[in-house]
């Protein structure tokens, strides 16, 4: 996930990204951004978090945890905004979308 350092947002966009460095994937061991679940966060309402992102599958086990852990971690560390999370299947998550660290972290089990 990229991020642009001249936004007003960066700050929080930062904050949200390490909170969600805490979910794992319990599947594959690594966090959900290293994973390549998160696709975008949107903080331009003032009010609210929009969390785009997907699941490793439509029938991921683990699904609803780690979306609900995505709520609750979110909820937490902006308890003053309302976290809506966009479960999406387009595009479908693959291998290619774990970040270099992620497969570094892979490569170290």
């Amino acid at each position: 996930m990229k991020i642009d350092l001249t936004k007003s947002d960066t700050f929080e966009r930062l904050k949200a990204i390490q909170a969600l460095m805490l979910i794992m994937d319990p599947e594959l061991g690594i966090n959900i951004v290293d994973m390549g679940l998160i696709y975008d966060l949107d903080l331009n309402d003032p009010g609210r978090i929009t969390v785009t992102m997907t699941l490793s599958s439509a029938y991921c086990p683990m699904g609803d945890a780690i979306v609900n852990g995505v709520e609750n971690t979110l909820q937490c560390i902006f308890p003053h905004k309302v976290v809506h999370i966009d479960l999406v299947w387009d595009p479908i998550w693959t291998p290619d979308r774990i970040t270099e660290e992620g497969k570094r972290l892979l490569n170290n089990e």
